[in-house]
């Protein structure tokens, strides 16, 4: 079986870290991995497509998936990248999130093409049935409690304080790794390096019961260049839940980009090969008002989370907006803003050019905003603006030119935030 996997995960900056021995179990033959996601909202964000399509890569380099969703750990709360005790959800809550995410989930793997089809688990299948004395007995004594306050999900909450409930979430994870090695021959977990804690001590775990070797991959945790949170927009986190997030919202995400993460993205979010991904990266460096890149990412992610006809949408509904006029009626046309970033801000008042400006990513903070404007480096619909006060109303769209090449195209759709809330948010 192909050793080819491996390779094509270090080639697009995808391994945090990696199991030795790894390479060589994968080509050997094929290999059932599974990656796990629990039910803390109604919908995966963005942030989860990452492992998603690594199982869709492992799959078409000839390995088999499992998806599992954590209907059973969901109830307990992994302890991972939290400074302080996740709120408990009502299992019916969980529950209902759970099957929301299976169907989420489908589009992403092919769960009919024979011996590699995909499989979709629960864990609360074998949790809820697990006997306490009998887990202890048997799966608990194989845990040091010094080994476990040495992950580093755990050593990083002590000082905060972690619950017996969550402290205990690593064996469940552990055990989980252990149910589908026996029930699927399941070798290999693959998580964000937030979860190698977890995932060694599922190694550990198959190792000491069944006497056998299993695996783990850990993939980066994506972050901006610029240190913003990955996934989070002015309306809110970006969701994989179509009805929480548009087509046209996700296109525009997308295309907004910068262009220190377009080229990286296109790495981790696409199956394109790493050639043409090359092409773009020196076509943007060579024209970056063309955000040629960008273009390319913002297709490729919308038809793979929402489809072809609601990406021709999407698309329709930006090209709609490039015929933006001033007061005046004049048609505005821009030397590259048919490639220009678009947003959309919902606000039920009038917000402040400055704070809109910071909004779309067009500063790095209000003060620049505020100088440019005060400086006359900012146009809104090709007039010249100086006055820092100037307020957009909500219900209409606007160019935003920054520069001589630089284009916003941004939509003040009617709702959203009070008056009170923008005055709050334009403060911070």
């Amino acid at each position: 079986m192909t050793s080819s996997l491996l390779a094509d995960f270090e080639a697009r900056g995808l391994i945090a870290d990696v199991s030795e021995g790894l390479a060589e179990h994968l080509a050997t033959g094929p290999r059932t991995l599974y990656v796990g996601f629990d039910p803390t909202a109604d919908s995966l964000h963005v942030g989860s497509l990452l492992p998603l399509l690594a199982l869709r890569r492992a799959q078409l380099a000839g390995h088999r998936p499992i998806i599992l969703v954590g209907g059973g750990t969901g109830l307990i709360g992994d302890p991972s990248g939290k400074t302080g005790e996740r709120t408990l959800n009502p299992k019916e809550v969980v529950q209902e999130w759970a099957e929301r995410l299976k169907r989420q989930v489908a589009p992403f793997v092919d769960f009919e093409c024979g011996r590699l089809s995909a499989r979709l688990a629960d864990n609360y299948e074998w949790i809820s049935e697990l006997d306490v004395i009998a887990f202890l007995r048997d799966i608990g004594k194989h845990f040091s409690v010094s080994v476990m306050l040495a992950k580093e999900s755990v050593k990083r909450r002590l000082h905060a304080g972690i619950s017996y409930t969550e402290f205990s979430y690593q064996v469940l994870q552990a055990y989980d790794f252990l149910c589908l090695f026996r029930r699927n021959d399941c070798t290999v977990q693959m998580g964000g390096s937030d979860q190698w804690g977890n995932i060694t001590a599922g190694i550990d775990l198959i190792r000491r019961v069944e006497g056998s070797a299993a695996f783990g991959l850990t993939l980066p945790l994506v972050t901006k260049g610029d240190g913003s949170k990955f996934g989070k927009t002015e309306s809110g986190t970006v969701w994989l839940d179509l009805s929480r997030t548009s087509a046209y919202e996700m296109y525009q995400f997308w295309l907004n980009t910068a262009d220190s993460d377009a080229v990286r993205f296109l790495r981790y979010f696409t199956f394109l090969p790493l050639d043409q991904i090359e092409d773009l990266a020196e076509a943007t460096r060579a024209a970056p008002e063309r955000r040629q890149a960008q273009r390319v990412l913002a297709t490729e992610v919308t038809r793979l989370v929402h489809g072809r006809q609601a990406l021709q949408d999407a698309e329709r509904r930006t090209a709609s907006f490039f015929g933006s006029r001033t007061e005046d009626g004049d048609e505005i046309e821009a030397d590259g803003e048919e490639a220009s970033p678009g947003a959309v801000i919902q606000t039920s008042e009038p917000r402040l050019l400055w704070s809109v400006m910071k909004d779309i990513g067009a500063v790095s903070s209000t003060s620049e905003a505020r100088r440019l404007i005060s400086q006359g480096g900012v146009a809104v619909d090709r007039q010249r603006i100086t006055d820092v006060n100037r307020l957009l109303e909500p219900g209409k769209g606007y160019v935003i030119q920054v520069g001589k090449r630089r284009f916003w195209r941004v939509i003040l759709e009617a709702g959203g935030p009070s008056a009170s809330a923008n005055r709050e948010h334009e403060g911070a």
